[in-house]
């Protein structure tokens, strides 16, 4: 479980790609614990704020902090260390590796005796992953790649766990599976950011939501809220 006081704060944050600029002073607060959504339409900015959070993508100004720590701008390792976690859009995985490999190379910055228990329990939650141990990672399906590109994550001991898109190009069936997942994980306490376009799902399940327009934050409240709004159910669900 988080500490009380390890909130992941982002003020006033601007950034982009060369000389143009995607996030324009956006702010949000993720507190222990919670599962928060991010939506918004392709293009809102929705990934480069993710990748601001994580260090993937340089931030022209604002901040980053998670508790008492100044993250902004560091390099991603740092924030792993930190306990800021990011899954990214369309896993990433190594695909000549074997999934043992992959779920390995989430904890390449831990020092502790404690990584093959870790792994053990992920097996546990992830018995699909057990059956394709040592299978290379190339070779499995869209939805037992993102198990795997979500259990790498785990690997690291996340506090905080950034989801870019996990319902990306998979079957309803296997993004139900998924949430499953994300389920159990919010029970050990990670808290945990979804970016996804599943505008429905997203504030489901999660518990507040921000909505992002043209690299702003113009609306933000409790999901349950949000499902209700007339504009976000017409921007958003087409109803």
């Amino acid at each position: 479980m988080n500490p009380a006081g390890d909130v992941l704060r982002v003020q006033n944050l601007n950034a982009g790609y060369g000389d143009t600029q995607v996030l324009w002073d956006v702010s949000l607060e993720i507190h222990p614990g919670e599962i928060v959504a991010v939506i918004g339409s392709n293009g809102a900015g929705k990934s480069t704020l993710l990748g601001a959070i994580s260090g993937l993508v340089k931030t022209w100004s604002g901040s980053v902090r998670y508790g008492e720590r100044d993250l902004t701008g560091c390099a991603p390792d740092r924030l792993v260390s930190a306990g800021v976690v990011q899954v990214p859009q369309g896993r990433r995985l190594f695909g000549s590796l074997t999934v043992e490999e992959n779920l390995l190379m989430g904890a390449y910055l831990r020092r502790d005796a404690e990584v093959q228990s870790d792994l053990e329990n992920l097996l546990e939650m992830l018995p699909r992953l057990r059956e394709r141990f040592g299978y290379l990672a190339g070779r499995l399906s869209g939805g037992e790649q993102q198990q795997v590109a979500i259990a790498r994550a785990l690997m690291s001991r996340p506090r905080v766990l950034l989801i870019d898109e996990m319902s990306l190009g998979l079957a309803p069936v296997l993004v139900d599976a998924l949430l499953e997942i994300l389920a159990q994980i919010h029970a050990t306490g990670v808290a945990i950011v979804m970016v996804e376009q599943d505008v429905q799902t997203a504030l489901e399940v999660s518990s507040r939501a921000y909505v992002l327009e043209t690299g702003r934050v113009t609306l933000a409240g409790p999901s349950n809220e949000l499902l209700d709004d007339p504009n976000v159910r017409k921007a958003y669900l087409g109803v």
